[in-house]
Protein backbone atom coordinates (compact mmCIF):
# COMPACT_ATOMS: atom_id res chain seq x y z
CA UNK A 1 0.00 0.00 0.00
CA UNK A 2 2.58 2.18 0.90
CA UNK A 3 4.31 1.45 -2.48
CA UNK A 4 1.07 2.17 -4.09
CA UNK A 5 0.65 5.36 -2.56
CA UNK A 6 3.88 6.79 -3.69
CA UNK A 7 2.88 5.63 -6.99
CA UNK A 8 0.41 7.64 -7.29
CA UNK A 9 1.78 10.68 -5.84
CA UNK A 10 4.44 10.46 -8.45
CA UNK A 11 1.76 10.41 -11.13
CA UNK A 12 -0.17 13.70 -9.36
CA UNK A 13 2.44 15.81 -8.12
CA UNK A 14 5.07 17.85 -10.51
CA UNK A 15 8.78 16.91 -9.76
CA UNK A 16 8.62 13.75 -7.66
CA UNK A 17 10.55 11.70 -9.75
CA UNK A 18 13.69 12.67 -7.84
CA UNK A 19 11.81 11.04 -4.44
CA UNK A 20 11.04 7.44 -6.41
CA UNK A 21 14.65 6.28 -5.01
CA UNK A 22 13.59 7.10 -1.71
CA UNK A 23 13.45 3.79 0.49
CA UNK A 24 11.22 4.28 3.64
CA UNK A 25 12.74 2.37 7.22
CA UNK A 26 10.13 -0.03 8.27
CA UNK A 27 11.66 -1.87 11.19
CA UNK A 28 11.85 -0.78 14.18
CA UNK A 29 15.30 -2.13 14.80
CA UNK A 30 16.81 0.26 12.53
CA UNK A 31 15.27 3.10 13.88
CA UNK A 32 18.31 5.11 14.87
CA UNK A 33 19.23 6.21 18.50
CA UNK A 34 17.99 9.36 19.02
CA UNK A 35 17.94 11.97 22.49
CA UNK A 36 14.25 14.07 22.33
CA UNK A 37 14.81 18.10 23.40
CA UNK A 38 13.61 18.47 27.49
CA UNK A 39 10.34 19.41 27.26
CA UNK A 40 10.36 20.91 30.61
CA UNK A 41 13.86 22.88 30.80
CA UNK A 42 14.66 26.03 29.35
CA UNK A 43 17.18 26.91 26.70
CA UNK A 44 18.74 28.96 29.56
CA UNK A 45 18.96 25.50 31.70
CA UNK A 46 16.13 26.64 33.78
CA UNK A 47 13.65 23.36 35.13
CA UNK A 48 9.45 24.23 34.78
CA UNK A 49 7.98 23.40 37.87
CA UNK A 50 4.76 25.13 37.50
CA UNK A 51 2.24 26.28 34.96
CA UNK A 52 3.42 29.42 35.56
CA UNK A 53 7.23 28.88 34.79
CA UNK A 54 5.32 26.66 31.77
CA UNK A 55 3.26 30.18 30.61
CA UNK A 56 6.21 32.31 31.31
CA UNK A 57 8.92 30.94 29.37
CA UNK A 58 9.36 27.08 28.14
CA UNK A 59 5.91 27.81 26.18
CA UNK A 60 7.09 30.15 23.94
CA UNK A 61 10.63 29.38 23.54
CA UNK A 62 9.03 26.27 22.37
CA UNK A 63 6.66 27.69 19.76
CA UNK A 64 9.14 30.19 18.49
CA UNK A 65 11.41 26.86 17.76
CA UNK A 66 8.51 26.00 15.78
CA UNK A 67 8.07 28.66 14.18
CA UNK A 68 11.56 29.66 13.04
CA UNK A 69 12.99 25.83 12.19
CA UNK A 70 9.57 24.02 10.61
CA UNK A 71 6.13 25.58 10.34
CA UNK A 72 7.50 29.87 9.28
CA UNK A 73 5.98 32.48 11.42
CA UNK A 74 2.53 33.42 10.16
CA UNK A 75 2.16 37.70 10.04
CA UNK A 76 0.57 38.98 12.85
CA UNK A 77 -0.48 41.53 10.62
CA UNK A 78 -4.28 42.78 10.92
CA UNK A 79 -5.76 41.86 7.19
CA UNK A 80 -9.63 43.50 6.68
CA UNK A 81 -12.27 40.64 5.94
CA UNK A 82 -15.84 40.34 5.02
CA UNK A 83 -18.55 37.52 5.16
CA UNK A 84 -20.74 37.30 2.37
CA UNK A 85 -23.92 35.11 2.87
CA UNK A 86 -24.12 32.91 -0.23
CA UNK A 87 -26.77 30.21 0.26
CA UNK A 88 -28.87 29.28 3.04
CA UNK A 89 -31.40 25.72 3.52
CA UNK A 90 -33.21 24.79 6.58
CA UNK A 91 -34.12 21.55 4.73
CA UNK A 92 -30.41 19.88 4.27
CA UNK A 93 -30.22 16.33 4.84
CA UNK A 94 -33.28 15.38 4.45
CA UNK A 95 -34.40 18.37 6.62
CA UNK A 96 -31.87 16.48 9.98
CA UNK A 97 -30.06 20.07 9.21
CA UNK A 98 -29.32 23.67 8.28
CA UNK A 99 -27.25 24.40 5.29
CA UNK A 100 -25.29 27.98 5.39
CA UNK A 101 -22.45 28.58 3.01
CA UNK A 102 -20.58 31.99 4.27
CA UNK A 103 -17.70 32.95 1.55
CA UNK A 104 -14.95 34.66 4.21
CA UNK A 105 -13.14 37.72 1.86
CA UNK A 106 -9.91 38.74 2.84
CA UNK A 107 -8.84 41.82 2.03
CA UNK A 108 -10.36 44.19 -0.44
CA UNK A 109 -10.39 43.90 -4.07
CA UNK A 110 -9.57 40.97 -6.47
CA UNK A 111 -8.18 39.07 -3.11
CA UNK A 112 -8.48 35.30 -1.89
CA UNK A 113 -11.64 33.81 -0.67
CA UNK A 114 -12.40 30.59 2.30
CA UNK A 115 -15.82 29.44 1.16
CA UNK A 116 -16.99 27.66 4.70
CA UNK A 117 -20.05 25.08 4.28
CA UNK A 118 -21.79 24.37 7.10
CA UNK A 119 -24.11 21.82 8.87
CA UNK A 120 -26.00 22.38 11.87
CA UNK A 121 -28.85 20.39 13.48
CA UNK A 122 -32.32 21.88 13.20
CA UNK A 123 -33.18 20.34 16.59
CA UNK A 124 -30.60 21.96 17.95
CA UNK A 125 -32.74 25.30 19.82
CA UNK A 126 -29.44 26.66 20.88
CA UNK A 127 -25.46 27.46 19.57
CA UNK A 128 -23.97 23.88 18.83
CA UNK A 129 -20.30 22.26 19.06
CA UNK A 130 -18.92 21.67 16.16
CA UNK A 131 -16.31 19.95 14.42
CA UNK A 132 -14.27 22.19 11.63
CA UNK A 133 -11.80 20.46 9.21
CA UNK A 134 -10.33 21.57 5.87
CA UNK A 135 -11.23 19.22 2.96
CA UNK A 136 -9.15 17.68 -0.09
CA UNK A 137 -11.16 17.96 -3.19
CA UNK A 138 -13.91 21.24 -2.81
CA UNK A 139 -16.93 21.50 -0.77
CA UNK A 140 -19.02 19.76 -3.68
CA UNK A 141 -16.90 16.78 -2.63
CA UNK A 142 -18.36 16.61 1.38
CA UNK A 143 -21.96 16.20 0.01
CA UNK A 144 -24.22 15.43 -2.79
CA UNK A 145 -25.67 18.29 -3.25
CA UNK A 146 -26.05 20.11 -6.54
CA UNK A 147 -27.07 23.65 -4.58
CA UNK A 148 -22.75 23.19 -3.57
CA UNK A 149 -20.99 24.89 -6.35
CA UNK A 150 -18.20 23.28 -7.98
CA UNK A 151 -14.71 24.75 -6.65
CA UNK A 152 -12.85 26.81 -9.20
CA UNK A 153 -9.96 28.02 -6.67
CA UNK A 154 -6.37 26.30 -7.64
CA UNK A 155 -7.41 22.80 -8.73
CA UNK A 156 -4.30 21.25 -10.92
CA UNK A 157 -7.02 19.58 -12.69
CA UNK A 158 -10.45 21.03 -13.53
CA UNK A 159 -13.58 19.74 -11.10
CA UNK A 160 -16.27 18.12 -13.05
CA UNK A 161 -19.88 16.85 -12.16
CA UNK A 162 -18.19 13.16 -11.37
CA UNK A 163 -16.72 14.97 -8.43
CA UNK A 164 -20.05 15.57 -6.42
CA UNK A 165 -19.97 13.91 -3.25
CA UNK A 166 -16.85 11.98 -4.07
CA UNK A 167 -15.82 12.38 -0.25
CA UNK A 168 -18.93 11.57 1.51
CA UNK A 169 -17.59 8.63 2.84
CA UNK A 170 -14.82 11.13 4.93
CA UNK A 171 -17.75 13.48 5.75
CA UNK A 172 -20.50 11.08 7.59
CA UNK A 173 -22.51 14.40 8.16
CA UNK A 174 -25.81 12.42 9.53
CA UNK A 175 -23.61 10.38 11.94
CA UNK A 176 -21.99 14.11 13.36
CA UNK A 177 -25.73 15.93 13.13
CA UNK A 178 -27.01 13.29 15.23
CA UNK A 179 -24.74 13.19 17.89
CA UNK A 180 -26.01 16.67 17.88
CA UNK A 181 -22.56 18.37 16.59
CA UNK A 182 -22.60 20.86 13.77
CA UNK A 183 -19.93 20.13 10.60
CA UNK A 184 -17.87 22.79 9.23
CA UNK A 185 -15.60 22.17 6.46
CA UNK A 186 -13.83 24.22 3.23
CA UNK A 187 -11.23 23.58 0.89
CA UNK A 188 -7.73 23.89 1.75
CA UNK A 189 -7.25 25.38 -2.09
CA UNK A 190 -8.95 28.49 -1.68
CA UNK A 191 -5.99 29.22 1.34
CA UNK A 192 -3.17 28.13 -0.54
CA UNK A 193 -2.52 25.65 -3.89
CA UNK A 194 -1.13 22.38 -2.69
CA UNK A 195 1.73 22.71 -5.40
CA UNK A 196 5.09 24.67 -5.71
CA UNK A 197 4.12 28.11 -7.03
CA UNK A 198 6.13 30.00 -5.35
CA UNK A 199 3.67 31.20 -3.07
CA UNK A 200 2.72 33.61 -5.79
CA UNK A 201 -1.20 32.45 -5.11
CA UNK A 202 -3.59 32.20 -2.21
CA UNK A 203 -2.96 33.97 0.86
CA UNK A 204 0.98 34.59 1.06
CA UNK A 205 1.28 37.57 -0.93
CA UNK A 206 -0.91 39.04 1.01
CA UNK A 207 1.55 39.96 3.24
CA UNK A 208 4.27 40.37 1.39
CA UNK A 209 6.10 43.91 2.46
CA UNK A 210 7.19 46.27 -0.66
CA UNK A 211 9.29 44.37 -2.85
CA UNK A 212 9.16 41.26 -1.45
CA UNK A 213 8.17 38.37 -3.37
CA UNK A 214 8.40 34.98 -1.26
CA UNK A 215 8.35 34.68 2.37
CA UNK A 216 11.53 34.89 3.99
CA UNK A 217 13.30 31.41 5.26
CA UNK A 218 11.67 31.15 8.71
CA UNK A 219 8.30 32.53 7.26
CA UNK A 220 5.09 30.11 6.77
CA UNK A 221 4.27 27.45 3.90
CA UNK A 222 1.29 26.53 2.85
CA UNK A 223 0.44 24.36 6.25
CA UNK A 224 0.76 27.70 7.89
CA UNK A 225 -1.29 29.57 5.65
CA UNK A 226 -3.77 26.30 6.18
CA UNK A 227 -3.63 27.11 9.42
CA UNK A 228 -3.79 30.64 9.37
CA UNK A 229 -7.35 29.61 7.80
CA UNK A 230 -8.42 27.60 10.29
CA UNK A 231 -8.70 30.57 12.41
CA UNK A 232 -10.13 32.42 10.52
CA UNK A 233 -13.10 30.33 9.99
CA UNK A 234 -13.09 30.46 14.35
CA UNK A 235 -12.99 34.16 13.51
CA UNK A 236 -16.09 33.88 11.86
CA UNK A 237 -17.84 31.64 14.49
CA UNK A 238 -17.93 33.53 17.06
CA UNK A 239 -19.87 36.06 15.23
CA UNK A 240 -22.33 33.11 14.29
CA UNK A 241 -25.06 32.71 17.28
CA UNK A 242 -25.75 29.06 15.67
CA UNK A 243 -22.32 28.06 16.56
CA UNK A 244 -20.55 27.74 20.23
CA UNK A 245 -17.35 29.37 19.47
CA UNK A 246 -16.14 28.34 22.82
CA UNK A 247 -16.58 24.46 21.80
CA UNK A 248 -14.89 24.03 18.48
CA UNK A 249 -12.81 20.59 17.74
CA UNK A 250 -10.31 21.39 14.96
CA UNK A 251 -9.74 18.30 13.11
CA UNK A 252 -7.51 17.27 10.25
CA UNK A 253 -6.20 14.16 8.41
CA UNK A 254 -2.75 13.53 6.60
CA UNK A 255 -1.05 16.78 5.30
CA UNK A 256 -4.25 18.42 6.67
CA UNK A 257 -3.72 17.30 10.25
CA UNK A 258 -0.13 18.73 10.34
CA UNK A 259 -2.46 21.49 9.86
CA UNK A 260 -4.83 21.02 12.59
CA UNK A 261 -2.14 20.64 15.01
CA UNK A 262 -0.25 23.79 14.13
CA UNK A 263 -3.63 25.72 14.12
CA UNK A 264 -4.10 24.05 17.56
CA UNK A 265 -0.72 25.15 19.10
CA UNK A 266 -1.21 28.86 17.53
CA UNK A 267 -4.86 29.60 18.81
CA UNK A 268 -5.88 28.10 21.90
CA UNK A 269 -9.28 29.56 21.18
CA UNK A 270 -9.59 25.60 19.39
CA UNK A 271 -11.20 23.76 22.44
CA UNK A 272 -9.78 20.44 21.26
CA UNK A 273 -7.40 19.30 18.10
CA UNK A 274 -7.62 16.35 16.28
CA UNK A 275 -4.91 14.45 14.11
CA UNK A 276 -5.85 11.81 12.10
CA UNK A 277 -2.39 10.04 10.31
CA UNK A 278 -0.60 13.25 10.13
CA UNK A 279 2.72 11.60 10.09
CA UNK A 280 5.83 13.29 9.64
CA UNK A 281 5.62 17.02 10.42
CA UNK A 282 2.67 15.89 11.98
CA UNK A 283 2.02 13.66 15.48
CA UNK A 284 5.48 11.25 14.36
CA UNK A 285 8.73 12.30 16.36
CA UNK A 286 10.87 13.59 13.18
CA UNK A 287 13.87 11.79 15.06
CA UNK A 288 12.47 8.38 15.07
CA UNK A 289 13.17 8.74 10.67
CA UNK A 290 10.48 5.84 10.21
CA UNK A 291 8.41 5.53 7.03
CA UNK A 292 8.23 9.02 5.73
CA UNK A 293 11.24 11.67 7.12
CA UNK A 294 12.29 15.40 7.16
CA UNK A 295 14.24 14.77 4.08
CA UNK A 296 11.94 13.34 2.38
CA UNK A 297 8.91 15.09 2.52
CA UNK A 298 10.92 18.73 1.98
CA UNK A 299 12.01 17.25 -1.15
CA UNK A 300 9.18 16.63 -2.53
CA UNK A 301 6.70 19.27 -0.70
CA UNK A 302 8.96 21.76 -0.36
CA UNK A 303 6.64 23.90 -0.27
CA UNK A 304 4.69 22.87 2.82
CA UNK A 305 6.97 24.22 5.90
CA UNK A 306 9.34 27.06 5.77
CA UNK A 307 12.51 26.98 3.89
CA UNK A 308 14.62 26.68 7.23
CA UNK A 309 13.16 23.07 7.75
CA UNK A 310 14.96 22.28 4.94
CA UNK A 311 18.51 22.46 7.02
CA UNK A 312 17.06 19.05 8.90
CA UNK A 313 17.49 16.82 5.85
CA UNK A 314 18.63 13.73 6.97
CA UNK A 315 19.93 15.95 10.29
CA UNK A 316 16.77 15.41 12.85
CA UNK A 317 19.04 14.97 15.43
CA UNK A 318 19.66 18.80 14.61
CA UNK A 319 16.00 19.99 15.16
CA UNK A 320 15.39 22.47 18.19
CA UNK A 321 12.30 20.63 18.68
CA UNK A 322 10.33 17.00 18.12
CA UNK A 323 6.59 16.49 17.67
CA UNK A 324 5.84 15.24 21.43
CA UNK A 325 6.66 19.20 22.25
CA UNK A 326 3.78 20.51 19.21
CA UNK A 327 1.57 17.96 20.91
CA UNK A 328 2.75 19.58 24.23
CA UNK A 329 1.41 22.89 23.18
CA UNK A 330 -2.18 21.95 22.92
CA UNK A 331 -2.00 21.53 26.90
CA UNK A 332 -4.59 21.65 28.99
CA UNK A 333 -6.63 21.25 26.14
CA UNK A 334 -7.74 17.74 25.14
CA UNK A 335 -5.91 16.13 21.81
CA UNK A 336 -6.62 13.62 20.18
CA UNK A 337 -4.50 11.75 18.04
CA UNK A 338 -5.60 8.42 15.58
CA UNK A 339 -3.36 6.27 13.35
CA UNK A 340 -4.02 3.11 11.12
CA UNK A 341 -2.00 -0.12 11.17
CA UNK A 342 -1.55 -0.20 7.45
CA UNK A 343 -0.30 3.38 7.45
CA UNK A 344 3.23 2.67 8.29
CA UNK A 345 4.32 5.65 5.90
CA UNK A 346 3.11 8.20 8.88
CA UNK A 347 4.64 5.77 11.98
CA UNK A 348 2.01 5.22 14.57
CA UNK A 349 4.45 4.31 16.99
CA UNK A 350 6.04 7.64 16.90
CA UNK A 351 2.28 9.04 16.63
CA UNK A 352 1.86 7.38 19.65
CA UNK A 353 5.14 8.36 21.24
CA UNK A 354 4.61 12.23 20.94
CA UNK A 355 1.29 12.15 22.67
CA UNK A 356 2.82 10.24 25.54
CA UNK A 357 5.82 12.64 26.06
CA UNK A 358 3.53 15.63 25.88
CA UNK A 359 1.70 14.11 29.73
CA UNK A 360 4.52 16.04 31.40
CA UNK A 361 2.96 19.19 30.26
CA UNK A 362 -0.59 17.98 31.08
CA UNK A 363 0.34 16.80 34.88
CA UNK A 364 1.61 19.97 35.36
CA UNK A 365 -1.91 21.28 34.61
CA UNK A 366 -3.35 18.40 36.32
CA UNK A 367 -4.91 16.38 33.97
CA UNK A 368 -4.36 13.17 33.43
CA UNK A 369 -2.52 13.25 29.58
CA UNK A 370 -2.35 9.46 27.84
CA UNK A 371 -3.49 7.37 30.36
CA UNK A 372 -1.53 4.51 29.56
CA UNK A 373 2.59 4.15 28.40
CA UNK A 374 1.91 0.98 26.16
CA UNK A 375 0.76 1.21 22.69
CA UNK A 376 -2.81 0.14 22.49
CA UNK A 377 -3.77 -2.54 19.90
CA UNK A 378 -5.61 -1.98 17.11
CA UNK A 379 -9.40 -0.66 17.53
CA UNK A 380 -8.68 -0.19 21.67
CA UNK A 381 -9.06 3.62 21.77
CA UNK A 382 -7.82 5.35 24.95
CA UNK A 383 -9.01 8.55 26.23
CA UNK A 384 -7.55 10.56 28.61
CA UNK A 385 -6.93 14.23 28.31
CA UNK A 386 -4.70 13.22 25.24
CA UNK A 387 -6.90 10.66 23.37
CA UNK A 388 -5.52 7.87 21.03
CA UNK A 389 -6.36 4.90 18.87
CA UNK A 390 -4.97 2.35 16.17
CA UNK A 391 -7.27 1.91 13.66
CA UNK A 392 -7.18 -1.44 11.42
CA UNK A 393 -6.56 -0.35 7.72
CA UNK A 394 -5.01 2.43 5.98
CA UNK A 395 -4.28 5.69 5.33
CA UNK A 396 -8.30 7.15 5.44
CA UNK A 397 -10.39 9.10 7.21
CA UNK A 398 -13.38 6.16 8.16
CA UNK A 399 -16.53 6.34 10.48
CA UNK A 400 -14.65 3.97 13.11
CA UNK A 401 -12.16 7.59 13.13
CA UNK A 402 -14.93 9.81 13.53
CA UNK A 403 -16.82 7.28 16.15
CA UNK A 404 -13.87 7.71 18.36
CA UNK A 405 -13.74 11.46 17.72
CA UNK A 406 -17.27 12.05 18.60
CA UNK A 407 -17.46 10.09 21.62
CA UNK A 408 -13.79 11.74 22.33
CA UNK A 409 -15.70 15.42 22.17
CA UNK A 410 -18.36 14.13 24.08
CA UNK A 411 -16.15 13.58 27.42
CA UNK A 412 -14.61 16.76 27.04
CA UNK A 413 -17.50 18.81 26.08
CA UNK A 414 -20.11 17.12 28.63
CA UNK A 415 -22.50 15.93 26.28
CA UNK A 416 -22.59 12.06 27.83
Amino acid sequence: MNTLRLLVFCMLIPGIAKAQTFVANYDESKVPPYTLPELLQGKDGMKVASTGDWEAFRRGEILSDFASAMYGKVPDAALPWGVEVLAESREALDGLAMQKQIRLVFGTGNVPFMDLLIYIPKSAGAAVPVFLGLNFGGNHTVEEDTAIPITESWLQRPAGEESRGSATRRWPLRKIISAGYGLVTAYYGDLDPDYDDGFQNGVHPLFFRPGQSKPADDEWGAIGAWAWGLSRALDYFEKDPDIDAERVAVMGHSRLGKAALWAGALDRRFAIVISNNSGCGGAALSRRAFGETVGRINRVFPHWFCTNFKKYNENEAALPVDQHMLMALIAPRPLYIASATDDLWADPKGEFLAGLFANPVYRLYGKQGLPTDTMPGPNQPIMGTIGYHLRQGEHDVTDYDWEQFIRFANLHFGKQ
